[in-house]
């Protein structure tokens, strides 16, 4: 509940309504038609790629068998099921009409069904977006990821179903719970591997090894 409230209090002092409809309106509205058919291919990217990613570190795992990539499988997973389930229990906490639905002139140019506040489209791809670039702190993964990520940010607000403010809450909340994730999981692995070492009084080994 505290956690709801703070995305509310932020997503206010950033954006009041009467801001918030505004610039929609200059980028649901005023923006190319031509553009839309784009939009659409990058918000329906993210259902696919953010099952595609655990499924691939979890194949890669059982492929190779070995406890670093046991490590990666589990938190990309994680991270990906934790985000999704904030997600929601706040969309239904605030439940934030659609700006569609408030405001009849919003081109509604894709599905958008349930509450609005936060984005999940736009939480799923920044947590994916971190979560990458956890694991590979690369700038050609990083600088690709998280532009996509931006770009599914923009195509909500400029195929109407989304509020800006839904949308940088969905950015925060997706890079943060990713982060959290990240810490969550070191810290865990991190004690398991201390067990590990006074038990079987063994040196460093891959299964000792970080995220």
């Amino acid at each position: 509940m505290k956690l709801s409230l703070l995305f509310i209090f932020l997503s206010g002092f950033l954006f009041s309504q009467n801001l918030d409809i505004s610039l929609l309106r200059k980028i649901n509205l005023q923006g190319s038609p031509s553009l839309d058919p784009s939009f659409r291919f990058v918000t329906n990217s993210v259902a696919p790629l953010t099952l595609v990613a655990p499924i691939g570190y979890i194949t890669l795992y059982l492929v190779r068998k070995d406890e670093y990539t046991k490590k990666r499988a589990i938190f990309v997973t994680s991270t990906l099921v934790f985000s999704s389930a904030l997600t929601t229990l706040l969309k239904y906490s605030v439940n934030r009409k659609r700006p569609f639905v408030s405001y009849p002139d919003i081109e509604k140019e894709t599905s958008g069904g349930g509450p609005s506040f936060p984005s999940g489209h736009t939480s799923d791809a920044f947590t994916l977006a971190t979560t990458l670039s956890i694991l590979h702190p690369k700038w050609y993964i990083i600088i690709p990821s998280f532009a996509w990520a931006s770009a599914v940010g923009y195509s909500r607000m400029d195929l109407g179903v989304h509020y800006p403010s839904d949308v940088l809450a969905g950015a925060l909340l997706g890079s943060g719970s990713a982060y959290l994730t990240y810490l969550i999981n070191k810290w865990y692995f991190a004690n398991k591997a201390k067990l590990h070492l006074k038990k079987n009084k063994t040196g460093t080994s891959l299964r000792d090894q970080p995220l």
